[in-house]
């Protein structure tokens, strides 16, 4: 019966010695394995502050860009204003225009009666002077 004891223990420390050894292994393995995750962390890291770099120039050549195209911004405001300005003189010049056309016309109208009395005066007036040129050339023959 002791040879049974003896021998239960003999199992028991074998059994212990292979599981020791397999629970080394799975602690390597899971060291290696902890290993490799600390380098993929500190490679991201890098990439990670290489990016935030990248992002923080980025964002400081946008700022300046919008501040550049604020400032170009304001100053075509003023050139806008003066094609405004043109345009609305324009307009005045225009409108005008029109007006003198149309009291040119309407005063046209009022006194076209008048210019072809006028003509009919003057083509009588040069009828009489054909005549009495006429005349005068006669009488020196």
């Amino acid at each position: 019966m002791i040879i049974i004891l003896y021998l239960a223990v003999a199992v028991i420390a074998i059994a212990f010695a292979v599981l020791v050894y397999f629970l080394s292994q799975t602690l390597r393995a899971a060291q290696k394995t902890m290993e490799d995750v600390a380098s993929t962390l500190e490679d991201v890291q890098v990439q990670v502050k290489g990016l935030n770099d990248e992002t923080t120039e980025l964002l400081h050549r946008t700022n300046l860009l919008a501040v550049d195209l604020q400032r170009k911004s304001k100053s075509l405001n003023s050139v806008f204003d003066a094609i405004e300005g043109f345009g609305e003189s324009l307009g005045t010049i225009n409108t005008s225009v029109k007006r003198v056309t149309a009291s040119i016309e309407s005063k046209g109208f009022e006194n076209s009666g008048k210019i072809a009395q006028t003509m009919q005066w003057s083509k009588a007036v040069m009828d009489l002077i054909h005549r009495w040129q006429n005349a005068r050339k006669s009488n020196q023959d």
